[in-house]
C-alpha cells in the first residue's frame, strides 16, 4: 500500500480487508458502495480495466494510468472531448506554431504543485519533456525528433525539434508524454530524474491520489491548491477490474456509474437499456493482433511463422471472442485514420492448405508452441480458438493464461529472461488519432521493450522518421501502408480486430464526456 503522500488532504477510512468485485458485488454479499464507501459530497464512481503499475508519466504503460494522470497531473494542451479529435489549452494559456520545427508557449500563472513545491514554470516543462528523452524510455517514440526546450522567462519556452514532427499536436502533447511534473520535487525524491512509481512527489491537476490498494481501489480527491475551474466531482473513485464481463455486472449492480460494455452484451444492452442509463458507441483506435517471437528457436523459420498467419481464420476468431461485432483489422491503424489498409496482405479466413504448405517448406512437424494473453474472458476465448485452429495443420498450442501484471512484463528485457522462452502471444494496444503511435513500437530501438516479436527492419525505420516530417495525408498515407506491410510480410503479426468501445452511464448521477473514441476524460464529467 502506498504511503500517504497528500499530505494535506483528507483521507477516508478503508476497509481494512480485501473487497473482491465479483458478480457487483463484494465476496460478503454486500453491494461494493456500501462495504468500502461512505457517499460524502458528488462521487464519481467508475471501473478500469486493470490496477495501476506506474503514476510517474515518463513510464507511462498502461490506459488506466494515462486516465488517472489526466486527473492529478497538468499538460500544455489536453484532448477535446466529444466526437471529433483536437485538443484545447490545458496549463498553456498561448501555444504558437513559430515554423516547423519550434512551437512556442507561454503557462498560465499560479498553477501550484503540491507539496510546498511552488508554481508551475517553464523549467517544468523543460525537464518533463526532456526527461523521457535523455532516459531513453518506452515513451520517447511520442516525442519524435525533439531535441530540447529553449527558456525565454519563468513562463515561456520554446520546443525545438530537430527535424519536423507533424504528430506532436494529436500523441505528444496531449497524451501521457506531455504530462508536467516539477523538477523540484522529482529530483528531491529520485536523485537523478528516474522512475517514482506509483509515489508522485507533488500533484499539479484538479485531483489528488489520496489513496490506492492494489487490485481494490483509486481514490482521487480534490486539490485545494488547484487555481483552474472546478471539476465537477469531489471524489473520483475507480476500482480495477479486468474482466469486462465482471465490470458490466458492477455497473447493472448499481456499485459503479460509467461502464464499458461487452460486445456480446451491446444488441441486448441497446435495445433495452437499464433504468436511467444511456448507452453508447464509439469507434476503437484500439489493435488487436496474435504476435510471435522471431527469435525464438521455433519461429526463427519465416515459413512456420507464415504457416500459423495462414492458419489463423480471424472471422472464426472475432465471432468467438466479439460476437462478431468488431471489424477484421487490417494491421495497425484502424479506420478514419492516415494511413488505413483497406485490406491486409493475408486473406482474413486464411488458407488451412496454404499453411500446411508453408510447414512443409519449413520441414517441421510435431510442433509444440505456447500462446500466452491475459486472464480475461475476451482474451482466453482468442487464445482457444486459435490453439483449435492451428491443430489443424498439426500444431499443438498450450495456452498461457496471465494476471494483467504477470503479462505486460513478458517481453520486457528488463524483467529478467522470460521474453527468450516467449513464443506466441495475444496483444493489443491502444491508438491515438495520429498514426505515428500505432507503428512507433516496432521500431528496432523498442526490441525488448514493447516490440515483442523482436521484428527489425531498417526500412521500416526509416518510413517512421520520414512519415513524421509529411503534412499531406495522401504522402504520409503511403508510407503507413508500406509499413504495416513490412510488419505483416515479417510473418509475426496476425492482426485481429480494432476492436469498438461501447459504452453506459447513469443519467440521474453524470454527464459523460469522452473522447472520439470512448476513452473517458473524467475531469469533464459533470455530476447531475
Amino acid at each position: 500500500i502506498m504511503k500517504h503522500i497528500a499530505g494535506n488532504v483528507s483521507r477516508r477510512a478503508f476497509l481494512k480487508t480485501g473487497a473482491v468485485l465479483g458478480g457487483g458485488v463484494v465476496a460478503g454479499g454486500m453491494p461494493l458502495s456500501q462495504v468500502i464507501w461512505a457517499a460524502e459530497g458528488k462521487v464519481l464512481k467508475a471501473c478500469s480495466d486493470g490496477d495501476l503499475t506506474k503514476l510517474d508519466p515518463a513510464f507511462n504503460a498502461r490506459a488506466v494510468e494515462t486516465d488517472v494522470m489526466n486527473c492529478i497531473y497538468s499538460r500544455l494542451t489536453r484532448y477535446k472531448p466529444g466526437t471529433e479529435w483536437g485538443w484545447e489549452l490545458d496549463a498553456a494559456e498561448k501555444m504558437e506554431q513559430v515554423d516547423p520545427t519550434h512551437i512556442r508557449f507561454r503557462l498560465k500563472k499560479g498553477i501550484k504543485f503540491t507539496g510546498g513545491h511552488g508554481e508551475m514554470t517553464a523549467r517544468d516543462v523543460k525537464f518533463s519533456f526532456e526527461r523521457i528523452i535523455k532516459l531513453n524510455l518506452p515513451l520517447k517514440p511520442n516525442w519524435g525528433s525533439l531535441d530540447h526546450i529553449e527558456l525565454e522567462d519563468d513562463y515561456s519556452g520554446v520546443i525545438v525539434f530537430k527535424a519536423p514532427f507533424v504528430p506532436v499536436w494529436l500523441v505528444s502533447l496531449p497524451d501521457a508524454a506531455g504530462q508536467i511534473v516539477s523538477e523540484n520535487a522529482v529530483m528531491k525524491v529520485t536523485k537523478d530524474g528516474g522512475d517514482f512509481g506509483m509515489e508522485p512527489p507533488a500533484f499539479s491537476g484538479p485531483y489528488v491520489l489520496a489513496d490506492w490498494k492494489p487490485n481494490q481501489h483509486i481514490l482521487l480527491t480534490r486539490n485545494p491548491e488547484w487555481s483552474g475551474p472546478k471539476p465537477g466531482f469531489d471524489e473520483i473513485r475507480i476500482v480495477p477490474v479486468d474482466d469486462l464481463k465482471a465490470r458490466e455486472r458492477a455497473y447493472l449492480a448499481g456499485d459503479t456509474d460509467f461502464s464499458d460494455i461487452s460486445l456480446d452484451s451491446l444488441a441486448g444492452l441497446k435495445s433495452n437499456p437499464p433504468a436511467d442509463t444511456k448507452v453508447e458507441e464509439w469507434p476503437s483506435l484500439w489493435y488487436y493482433w496474435i504476435g510471435m517471437n522471431m527469435e525464438h528457436p521455433k519461429l526463427k523459420d519465416i515459413n512456420v511463422r507464415k504457416a500459423i498467419q495462414w492458419a489463423i481464420n480471424v472471422p472464426q476468431i472475432l465471432d468467438a471472442a466479439y460476437s462478431g461485432q468488431v471489424n477484421v483489422a487490417t494491421g495497425t491503424i484502424a479506420p478514419g485514420l492516415v494511413g488505413h489498409r483497406a485490406k491486409a496482405l493475408v486473406p482474413p479466413e486464411g488458407d488451412v492448405a496454404k499453411a500446411k504448405e508453408f510447414l512443409e517448406k519449413a520441414g517441421v512437424s510435431d510442433l509444440n508452441l505456447t500462446i500466452d494473453c491475459t486472464n480475461d474472458s475476451v482474451n482466453s476465448t482468442i487464445a482457444q480458438v486459435v490453439q483449435a485452429q492451428l491443430s489443424q495443420i498439426g500444431i499443438k498450442v498450450e495456452v498461457n493464461v496471465r494476471d494483467n501484471s504477470t503479462f505486460w512484463t513478458l517481453g520486457m528485457e528488463s524483467e529478467g529472461e522470460r521474453w527468450k522462452d516467449l513464443q506466441l502471444f495475444i496483444m493489443g494496444f491502444y491508438g491515438l488519432p495520429d498514426p505515428h503511435f500505432n507503428v512507433t513500437w516496432f521500431l528496432q530501438d523498442q526490441v525488448g521493450l514493447w516490440n515483442w516479436q523482436r521484428f527489425r527492419s531498417t526500412r521500416f525505420d526509416e518510413l517512421i522518421a520520414k512519415a513524421v516530417t509529411i503534412d499531406d495525408p495522401d504522402e504520409r498515407a503511403k508510407l503507413y501502408y508500406e509499413m504495416q506491410d513490412l510488419l505483416e510480410e515479417s510473418g509475426a503479426f496476425r492482426f485481429l480486430t480494432n476492436g469498438a468501445t461501447p459504452i453506459m452511464y447513469r443519467t440521474t448521477q453524470i454527464e459523460a464526456a469522452t473522447r472520439p473514441d470512448g476513452t473517458p476524460l473524467y475531469v469533464e464529467f459533470k455530476p447531475i
